[in-house]
């Protein structure tokens, strides 16, 4: 619950985006010493940023440009979990501070994965096509999730969220992370490094990691071909976590039973690609974060640290290191 402050006096805070007017209004009550201008697009904030202490963006529209452009630019809040198109090393070398809303998808994220597999152990897709062609097939192999195993690849918010609603079906929640951090809702946590004793074991691989250097390619064709033939791989964080490549390959191999993709290395996906036309992958486009609550807890979490910010605190949420990229 964002709470009247008086706090913010003379701050000039620039955003790319514009919410809703009813969100416009309660930040600017919010804090009605500070002074927000909100824009559709960069190319119409590009103007008002060189004046900017603060700028609010998606952050794929920044450019180095634009930073050394904005001389009194001391903190960007990026209003998304993804980093990778942002100038981070300008940013570094400016010192400027930056906070993203990860954590945000956290909700929308988990029940789209749990929808994914419900709707791959109830033969969703099969059922909607008999459907569609009246047909009544009561031979339809059903499965169940209680008692399989998920490996979740990224343990943030998003990851102890989605091993939240599994362990509520009963299934077994298995984490990789690379802090060894305890998290809520994983049953067992391991490293990047047990990933390949692991992966037998796994009946659904569900990936929400974000795109830095150590999670480009991580997952090769090795590791698809220790995985059972039964299992799903869900990838709901960057596409480039596996090489298109290699996943058709495999796909196209039947080494695992479904891919659910709804990130890809180039987006949107070309119509002809192959991803399309093969029945054991099922494409989405982008969009499994999507919730009507996505500005507005986005909102919440600025609003905290915009108070943090006027009083010259460390409690930042989501505070990001520009050097590696989370």
């Amino acid at each position: 619950m964002m709470k009247k402050t008086k706090e913010g006096t003379g701050l000039k805070i620039v955003s790319s985006l514009q919410p809703e007017k009813d969100l416009q209004d309660k930040i600017k009550n919010t804090f009605p010493d500070a002074a927000f201008e909100f824009y559709e697009s960069m190319e119409q904030a590009e103007g008002a940023l060189s004046q900017a202490e603060i700028f609010i963006t998606y952050g794929e529209d920044l450019t180095a440009a634009h930073i050394e452009s904005a001389k009194k630019l001391k903190w960007i809040m990026v209003m998304s979990a993804g980093l990778e198109l942002m100038p981070l090393k300008e940013c570094e070398e400016r010192g400027i501070l930056i906070t993203n809303a990860r954590g945000v998808h956290s909700i929308p994220m988990a029940e789209f994965a749990l929808g994914m597999m419900l709707m791959h152990e109830k033969k969703a897709k099969k059922l909607i096509v008999n459907e569609e062609n009246e047909v009544w097939d009561r031979n339809i192999q059903m499965g169940e999730l209680r008692g399989k195993t998920m490996l979740i690849l990224g343990t943030g918010a998003i990851g102890s969220e989605i091993a939240r609603l599994g362990k509520a079906f009963g299934l077994k929640t298995w984490g990789i992370n690379s802090s060894g951090s305890p998290v809520p809702h994983i049953d067992s946590l391991f490293s990047l490094e047990e990933l390949d004793i692991l992966l037998p074991e796994a009946d659904f691989l569900i990936s929400v990691l974000p795109s830095t250097g150590e999670t480009r390619h991580l997952l090769r064709m090795e590791h698809f071909r220790r995985m059972k033939n039964s299992a799903v791989f869900i990838n709901l964080g960057r596409g480039d976590v596996a090489g298109e490549e290699i996943l058709l390959d495999v796909m196209q191999k039947r080494l695992i039973s479904h891919a659910y993709l709804d990130v890809f290395e180039t987006e949107p996906l070309e119509k002809g690609h192959p991803f399309w036309k093969l029945d054991n992958i099922t494409v989405t486009p982008h969009l499994s974060s999507r919730s009507a609550m996505y500005l507005p807890r986005s909102f919440e979490i600025f609003a905290h640290n915009l108070h943090t910010y006027i009083q010259s605190g460390n409690d930042y949420v989501n505070k990001i290191d520009p050097g590696k990229g989370y």
